[in-house]
């Protein structure tokens, strides 16, 4: 795999800045939303910042591998969250017997 994405750089470098993108929004982004220019140059350095991270994805370190573990991990814990939200409806509803 590892190959695979050093032959193909330009899908590399798509699916790290995805990645990063997805991490951005979903663990950093700050509740209120920022001015458009803020928001163009934000992204701007999140492109050259996954450009330099390519160059370590190219030169073997699994940086793809990594962000995917980070986004699963991410994923988990949203699972968790609605697993445990669905809890506290489930007991809210059940009637106390005493």
């Amino acid at each position: 795999m590892q190959v695979w994405f050093a032959e193909h750089p330009l899908i590399s470098y798509i699916v790290i800045f995805v990645l990063i993108a997805y991490v951005y929004n979903k663990v950093f982004r700050a509740r209120q939303k920022m001015p458009l220019l803020k928001e163009i140059l934000l992204y701007i350095l999140m492109a050259l910042g996954s450009g330099m991270l390519l160059i370590f994805q190219i030169d073997k370190l699994p940086i793809i591998q990594c962000l995917l573990v980070a986004v699963a991990l991410m994923l988990m814990v949203r699972i968790r969250y609605f697993v445990e939200e669905r809890q506290k409806k489930k007991a809210k509803a059940e009637p106390k017997t005493h």
